[in-house]
């Protein structure tokens, strides 16, 4: 049996994402507080010594409450980790998201992932488009669709976002499952040629995703 055979019948402890260096990770379960507070840190360490408080202040607020309601997001959907970008790439800022959460079902066909992948599939209700796709030599399931913007009753819509999510099955440990949820506004065009950039970049960085058992 070669070494990959091996690490598949053993149950990883988690998993590894490649990001750009623009990007953070941010953890749900442990140390979320101190992670956003060295974020914000980070951030603002390269300003100049000189720099006016009465500018730097307020700017340092707003980050702290973006991350904050971010991670407020990311909570209520049982997220493991928040994954932002903090820093304009290529001379873009990224409105854009990565959420890593779990995912179990309880019957049978828990057990055959392959089962899982068809019916994900088939779901009507994951709308948009699916495709069947292998994530660390195992099956799972891309689908992607664009989300309409909430509308109150006396408010203009907001902006649609461009979805794409993989449901990864977690190798021996049947019935778990790793949903990796990645959003974006584009530039206000959630099917605009900017959202089609940023969906091929996660597209790229789930190349990298592997699961880790040490």
């Amino acid at each position: 049996m070669s070494r990959e055979q091996e690490d598949m019948r053993v149950a990883p402890s988690g998993y590894r994402l490649v990001t750009p260096p623009e990007w953070v990770r941010i953890p749900m379960r442990e140390g979320t507080e101190e992670t956003i507070r060295a974020i914000v840190d980070r951030a603002f360490a390269q300003l100049p010594d000189d720099a006016p408080q009465d500018s730097v202040g307020p700017y340092r607020r707003e980050l702290e409450r973006r991350l904050s309601e971010a991670v407020h997001d990311a909570r209520r959907a049982e997220a493991l980790d928040l994954y932002l970008p903090i820093e304009r790439m290529h001379g873009f800022t990224v409105t854009a998201s990565i959420v890593v959460s779990e995912m179990a079902f309880e019957d049978a066909t828990a057990a055959d992932p392959s089962s899982v992948t068809r019916r994900l599939m088939e779901s009507p209700g994951r709308g948009g488009e699916s495709t069947s796709v292998e994530v660390d030599r195992a099956p799972g399931v891309r689908s992607e669709r664009v989300v309409p913007g909430a509308r109150g009753e006396a408010e203009e819509a907001e902006p649609g976002s461009r979805r794409v999510e993989y449901v990864i099955p977690v190798p021996a440990d049947p019935g778990r499952w790793i949903t990796v949820v990645f959003s974006t506004l584009g530039a206000g065009d959630p099917q605009g040629a900017l959202a089609d950039l940023f969906v091929e970049l996660f597209d790229a960085m789930m190349t990298t995703f592997r699961w880790s058992r040490a």
